[in-house]
């Protein structure tokens, strides 16, 4: 596409090749399903078969894929029908995490796993012996300190090779993980830690940010203060190599972990459901959700969504642009899973691009809002860059306008796959996303994924085509949660996913599954734009005001309640060197009426020094909802969980 013509929702951006339809890992999974006797010849006969006949679809994914475990001869699923019902996957199994994720660097000891770059200019790489040996040496060291099935072992660290070695020690003895990124505050940490009790908190004494250096010993120190049930602190240096765990009432080195006369890797078989991590909602207001998801649901969607949907083996370089306290974190581990070399890299977004080219990345995930970013600046990194490796590029984190895919096939290159994928920390993964096997159009999500009966409900509860609709999951997946951490009767959960629609889970986002099943995420339900009686996700607005140069970022608010129609507000936050004049207002007034609608005119636009965002990049429409109807600040957000919390203060409670 050429940068004059014109990109609207659903123009045609890229289709595979026959040559590449033909070596996809879908189109061989496909080939031996019928050689089993099922009949399947598309991407759409696929899904079908794998949301009607679920147990024999994750039955095929677990003897595929050869699973590490002991499958064992009983069903699929056992009770429920749901998870809060007691639902069982594959009772009777067992299996490890990290025995599952280690397969592929024992069998290759001498290929890479683990490609590490900072911010700072730090440089390491892990073959696939030196990992298993350093995990063994971890987990031994964890095993001395006492920790075994089913304690919880916390990490306040980045994304460095220390954490992932420490997660897979954990996962290997059986143990619980649970990771909050180091620019997290102490309140927000300690929420999350505090509901489950860890034995062990592993530690950086600080981190280095765009040009900064944080000293976080003083947080750490009030972090263990605040679990009485620590055995250890383990302090890693980081932004030291001096640094000591002076001062910490159990601390000690890192270096100074327990050695144990073994120098094999064991890994203890778990039960399918066997508790593997607990990560946790956003958290802007209240106590975040901690929920628990189980090392064969995370085995087997890994294995499912990071073959099949971004296409990716052992011979790919992965990348995904997070953080630990990001479940994206955990996605990009999952890499592992299929062999494939990961790529953790620590620090601020300064130039993504050159790092991919640096290290030879095959497929390279970002947040949508770095790919806006990216094309406002006027990048073009496809010719700056040596991207020649890269075939894939995923975005996620919020809907991307379709000028940010049609970007990326002008600016990056014309020959890769953009996987736009849409899911959630609820079931680590995306359930809308990619395929290899289907043609990509400009701010359409490719298809549902595998094993994920995603639907559009209408108010009556049932399924609508080609309309804007509540996404719900009308079937369960392996990697729904197994349960919340102390929610003995599963009241929480349940409040959380399925008293809309009973049985069925909701998920709380405006989607439209068009008829060819491709699929537009519009936002939040529960931030909807309903002006007069049409009903509006906020990313049709965003899309508008931030294609204007003068704006850098929106957040746009509808303070109507039940049965009240209230204001229509816009902030905006101005671009470098440009401020919002009378002019820019009506211009925006002006367009906002013809590519929406005269309903979706702000009341009211104010220009703010930034847009508050969660430490994952999700703007704070909900948390402001309330700020503007009255509920105090502190109240309404949690501070401690926002990447920019100074800008809270410039929103204020109408009058």
């Amino acid at each position: 596409m050429s940068r004059d013509q014109e990109v609207s929702e659903g123009t045609l951006l890229w289709e595979p090749s026959e040559e590449a339809t033909a070596r996809a890992r879908a189109t061989r999974f496909m080939h031996g399903l019928r050689e089993r006797g099922v009949d399947v010849r598309s991407y759409d006969d696929l899904w079908n078969w794998s949301v009607t006949e679920i147990d024999a679809f994750w039955d095929a994914i677990w003897s595929g894929f050869e699973v590490v475990g002991e499958r064992g001869d009983g069903p699929v699923r056992a009770g429920g029908p749901l998870p809060v019902d007691g639902l069982e996957w594959f009772p009777g199994a067992t299996l490890n995490y990290a025995a599952n994720a280690l397969r592929h660097a024992s069998q290759a000891p001498d290929r890479t796993a683990v490609v590490f770059r900072s911010e700072a200019g730090g440089h390491r790489v892990l073959s696939g012996r030196e990992l298993c040996m350093q995990v063994a040496e971890v987990r031994a060291g964890l095993a001395e300190l006492g920790v075994g099935k089913g304690d919880r072992v916390v990490a306040y660290l980045p994304s460095i090779p220390e954490t992932l070695i420490c997660f897979l020690a954990t996962a290997s003895l059986g143990a619980i993980w649970s990771s909050c990124s180091p620019d997290f505050g102490s309140s927000s940490v300690i929420d999350r830690f505090a509901q489950i009790e860890p034995k062990v908190l592993l530690a950086v004494d600080g981190y280095a940010y765009n040009g900064k250096r944080f000293d976080r010993r003083e947080i750490v120190a009030e972090i263990e203060a605040a679990l009485p049930t620590l055995a250890a602190t383990v302090l890693i240096p980081y932004l030291d190599p001096a640094a000591t765990p002076d001062g910490l009432r159990v601390g000690m080195h890192y270096g100074d972990l327990p050695k144990s006369d073994k120098d094999t890797l064991e890994f203890e078989p778990v039960p399918f459901g066997h508790p593997l991590w607990v990560v946790y909602s956003s958290g802007t207001t209240g106590l975040p959700k901690p929920l628990v998801h189980g090392h064969g649901g995370v085995v087997l969607e890994h294995l499912k969504a990071i073959t099949f949907h971004q296409d990716l083996g052992p011979e790919d370089v992965f990348f995904w642009y997070t953080t630990t306290g990001w479940m994206m974190w955990n996605y990009l581990v999952g890499g592992l899973l299929v062999g494939s070399t990961i790529v953790l890299y620590d620090g601020a977004p300064l130039d993504l691009w050159k790092l991919a080219a640096d290290t030879g990345v095959t497929y390279m995930g970002l947040g949508a809002p770095y790919i806006t970013s990216c094309a406002k600046q006027g990048m073009r990194p496809g010719e700056e860059y040596d991207l020649s490796a890269l075939r894939g590029i995923g975005s996620t984190g919020s809907p991307l306008p379709p000028e940010g895919f049609a970007w990326v096939y002008e600016a990056v290159g014309k020959d890769l796959l953009l996987g736009s994928l849409s899911g959630g920390t609820d079931l680590c993964t995306g359930f809308v996303g990619p395929s290899p096997l289907l043609p990509l159009y400009a701010g359409v999500l490719q298809c549902r994924s595998l094993g994920a009966k995603v639907e559009a409900y209408g108010d009556d509860g049932k399924p609508v085509v080609d309309e804007v609709g509540e996404l719900v999951i009308a079937e369960p997946m392996p990697s729904m949660p197994v349960m919340f951490w102390n929610d003995p009767d599963g009241s929480r959960y349940r409040e959380s996913y399925f008293e809309m629609f009973p049985g069925v889970w909701r998920h709380g986002d405006w989607i439209k599954v068009r008829p060819d099943g491709g699929c537009v995420i519009y936002g939040r339900s529960d931030s909807t734009l309903n002006r007069g009686g049409v009903r509006m996700g906020t990313a049709d607005f965003y899309r508008v005001v931030e294609a204007f140069p003068e704006i850098a970022d929106s957040l746009v608010i509808d303070t109507g309640r039940l049965g009240e129609e209230g204001r229509l507000i816009l902030y905006v936050q101005a671009a470098a060197g440009t401020e919002l004049s009378d002019e820019l207002v009506g211009r925006l007034k002006r367009e906002l009426r013809s590519a929406l609608s005269p309903r979706h005119v702000p009341d009211e636009i104010h220009q703010v020094p930034g847009i508050p965002r969660t430490l994952s990049g999700k703007k704070l429409e909900v948390p402001v909802r309330k700020i503007l109807l009255g509920t105090p600040v502190d109240q309404a957000a949690n501070r401690d969980s926002l990447a920019n919390p100074e800008v809270l203060d410039h929103f204020t409670p109408l009058c």
